[in-house]
């Protein structure tokens, strides 16, 4: 199957760096495009922390959840600069969103025909208790999903 839009999920971890270079591969192989994304929420390593226990305004909330996106969009850049050099047409995302809702909407309205991410390896009362997202975009997706497996011994992953 030759693969046109390529969506990749990524978390600040060496898991994302290794789907990072698969999903690379795979674009310069077919000529595809590629999305990034990196969805925010307060687990997020670009996740700005409150400079206060006092009550926060919904001003200084959207000031951090904004500093928190630039990070994230930073980041992101950085990586898709190394795809924009090998001819790769690529572009980010950083949703404020839980990661299967924002995956799969944006698959959905990119039009993706592939999407890439990684699989913690939990199993068990983990999976049941802590959830899935890699299993759920597997059930719900509009196109192919690529899981690529991460330490299965509880370590660090991906999404």
């Amino acid at each position: 199957m030759e693969y046109k839009k390529i969506l990749i999920a990524l978390e600040d971890s060496p898991l994302s760096l290794t789907i990072f270079e698969r999903a690379k591969a795979i674009a310069h192989k077919n000529g595809a495009a590629l999305k990034l994304v990196h969805c925010l929420d307060s687990d997020s390593q670009f996740w700005v922390e409150s400079s206060s226990f006092s009550s926060e305004t919904f001003d200084d909330y959207a000031q951090r959840l904004e500093a928190s996106a630039q990070k994230g969009r930073q980041w992101l850049g950085e990586l898709g600069r190394t795809a924009t050099e090998l001819g790769i047409a690529t572009e980010w995302e950083c949703p404020y969103d839980k990661p299967e809702r924002a995956i799969l909407s944006l698959a959905q309205d990119w039009g993706a025909d592939l999407i890439v991410l990684g699989r913690r390896g939990r199993q068990g009362l983990a999976e049941m208790f802590l959830g899935s997202v890699s299993s759920y975009i597997i059930h719900h997706a509009p196109c192919s999903v690529l899981v690529v497996q991460g330490d299965t011994s509880g370590g660090d992953g991906s999404p």
